[in-house]
């Protein structure tokens, strides 16, 4: 199984925040070849921007290799990611960072993680996308 991983689910992780056991879940079965873990790198970099603005660049640098020890990211836009996220933000009132995750799990069928239902709820209702809901 393939878990994609949105901002809002590793700011949980790093942070201890409601639903940090989820993903710390869908991580350790990454580690050990239990499952997979994606991210891709510009849902990492809204992780980076928010640590930077929050603490600082050493902290934002640090909290990034820490965490990316736990999950492959995924980089640049294949051709189907790109058109995917720019339908989805398209029809649905949501950052382009959603956009490219909610597209890789909609491209490869697997599992998005997230705690973003303020702006993924209807989407849910509409697309053929997994959903695992850390809170």
């Amino acid at each position: 199984m393939l878990y994609v991983l949105d901002a809002c689910a590793l700011f949980a992780f790093i942070k201890g925040e409601t639903g940090d056991n989820i993903v710390w879940d869908v991580l350790f079965r990454s580690v050990t070849g239990d499952a997979s873990a994606v991210m891709h790198e510009i849902n990492l970099l809204a992780v980076y921007y928010g640590f930077y603005r929050e603490r600082g660049k050493i902290y934002a640098e640090l909290k990034i290799a820490e965490a990316s020890a736990f999950f492959t990211t995924i980089q640049g836009l294949a051709r189907p990611i790109f058109t995917e996220a720019g339908r989805l933000k398209a029809s649905y009132k949501i950052s382009l960072a959603d956009s490219i995750a909610l597209a890789e799990a909609s491209i490869s069928g697997d599992s998005l993680v997230t705690a973003d239902h303020h702006e993924l709820d209807a989407i849910e209702k509409h697309e053929n996308i997994n959903f695992v809901w850390i809170r």
